[in-house]
């Protein structure tokens, strides 16, 4: 009951080819069928969700096609994620701590949205705060656009490399934040990490 699964970019059947976990069926059950379930599976997974009204989470970030919760509901989401276009840009884009207005994104996807943006989106849709991921942070959250922002990152050490703590954001039933921050679990005969964050993942 209170967790909701949200699609993330890398619930598609290209990015799961290309980042291992194609690979990883295969080696685990000698047979792409259970791949094939998978993504299938993830075609039917929400690509946002609406906390008591006012908070507002998704994978990646806004799109410069979508400016109300209305045209996001009426997106035909059970497909495979486009290379561009609305539903692309919901999981691969990400908020500019710099630059106003929009930026086409670095990563090859989606875009890079100012603070001006996402205070217009969270005003005419009458909501606080945009939680999202996609960005590896290294205290497993961050703040951003004023607050009006926040990058929670969960997987700790992503890629067992990175050295990053993970984050999780409780909410009371007055919306009071709490983040929760944890380590990995140790593993044996593994050196530590250093802490700073291989380029693609800022």
């Amino acid at each position: 009951e209170r967790i909701t699964l949200l699609r993330g970019n890398h619930e598609s059947r290209m990015i799961t080819q290309t980042y291992g976990f194609y690979d990883e069926c295969q080696r685990k059950y000698q047979d792409g069928e259970v791949w094939q379930l998978f993504t299938d599976l993830f075609d039917f997974l929400p690509l946002t969700a609406l906390v008591n009204r006012g908070i507002f989470c998704l994978h990646g970030g806004l799109s410069p096609s979508l400016k109300t919760l209305d045209q996001i509901r009426e997106l035909d989401r059970i497909q495979e994620v486009p290379q561009d276009g609305p539903m692309s840009d919901l999981l691969w884009s990400d908020p500019d701590p710099d630059n106003d207005g929009w930026s086409i994104s670095p990563r090859g996807a989606g875009y890079t949205f100012g603070k001006n943006i996402t205070h217009e989106f969270n005003h005419q849709n009458g909501i606080k705060l945009i939680a999202r991921a996609h960005q590896l942070v290294m205290e497993g959250y961050d703040w951003g656009h004023d607050r009006k922002v926040v990058t929670i990152f969960s997987a700790p050490n992503y890629c067992y490399r990175c050295g990053n703590q993970a984050g999780i954001m409780e909410l009371d039933e007055k919306e009071h934040y709490t983040f929760l921050q944890f380590d990995p679990a140790p593993r044996k005969n593994e050196d530590l990490m250093a802490k700073k964050a291989p380029d693609y993942f800022l």
